[in-house]
């Protein structure tokens, strides 16, 4: 029997530079480098996963590299913004934090909460949002452990049909909870990243590219349930994929018609499946249908030194 989402597993983007997306999100914003594998469908290309200790779901945010990529432009249809908890006493340590790091940090408030907004080094959108969170922030990163980021909060979407967006988040169990302004927003019932904003408002064609977020995953508890949305989309006329194993979870892609991209994901096995926990994210790993082909595309791939780091500052 399907259950709802409890709610969000990783948010995906992409960048440039391998090298300065690890200094930024591990260095800058305190996040470990949970895992650095490739893109398994494009053995040549890096994909980055960054979140708490063990990169659990709710806490992921993912990157595929492509050194040659043009900017994005954010529009419809796109997810605009990834949002991050911080915890409610830290906003002036992140403020000064980012400002110390030449970040542009605009400061607003919706829903009760304060947001820190500014963008990473390819132009992606992000925000710290004050909140509650269950999630064990990364002890040994250079943010300390109170002012640490918590997990994913939720992401903002700008839909061609805000309407057939929000069908899609209905069947998969999020709720219409409120509305400020030209922002709905909606809950799932789970107990982190559960937040989906979808804004209401008139907005060019957005273009694919750096600093663009290509999809949202979903959280769903097991592969049977996974084919069972499978089918279940399928028969209500979604675009939706085959099961894909990923490795670290097993997935399907939804493109509703509103034209967001989706993933739902299973929960396991995770990032730190078949991995020493003190080691995640030190070297490149590989599914074992590309391992014998490790040495050539260990060759092709861009240098990355995930070693280097300022420490706690």
């Amino acid at each position: 029997m399907l259950t709802d989402t409890p709610g969000i597993h990783h948010i995906t983007g992409i960048v440039r530079d391998a090298a300065e997306n690890v200094r930024f999100y591990r260095d800058v914003l305190g996040l470990r480098l949970v895992k650095q594998t490739v893109n398994f469908t494009d053995r040549f290309t890096r994909h980055l996963f960054y979140g708490d200790e063990t990169g659990s779901p709710g806490t992921a945010l993912t990157f595929f590299p492509y050194p040659a990529e043009e900017d994005g432009r954010v529009g419809k249809p796109q997810i605009t913004t990834a949002a991050l908890v911080i915890p409610p006493d830290s906003v002036d340590y992140w403020r000064d934090r980012l400002a110390d790091h030449d970040l542009d940090v605009t400061e607003t408030g919706r829903f009760e909460e304060t947001v820190l907004q500014f963008a990473d080094p390819d132009g992606t959108e992000l925000e710290l949002v004050t909140g509650e969170s269950d999630v064990a922030p990364w002890a040994d990163g250079p943010v300390p452990t109170e002012h640490a980021i918590r997990g994913i909060h939720g992401v903002t979407l700008l839909s061609t049909s805000i309407f057939a967006t929000a069908s899609l988040l209905e069947t998969m169990g999020f709720e219409l909870i409120a509305q400020d302004g030209d922002r709905v927003r909606y809950r799932a019932p789970g107990d982190r990243a559960t937040v989906v904003d979808l804004l209401d408002r008139a907005a060019e064609f957005g273009r694919e590219g750096a600093g663009s977020i290509h999809h949202v995953a979903v959280r769903v508890p097991d592969e049977d349930q996974l084919y069972e949305w499978h089918d279940l989309l399928r028969e209500r006329g979604y675009d939706v994929s085959r099961v894909k194993d990923r490795h670290f979870f097993h997935s399907l892609y939804v493109r509703e018609p509103g034209g967001i991209l989706f993933e739902l994901a299973t929960e396991g096995p995770g990032l730190a499946a078949e991995a020493d926990p003190a080691t995640l994210g030190e070297s490149l790993f590989l599914p074992p249908w590309l391992e014998e082909d490790r040495e050539m595309i260990e060759d092709q791939l861009p240098p990355l030194d995930p070693g280097s780091g300022p420490g706690a500052d």
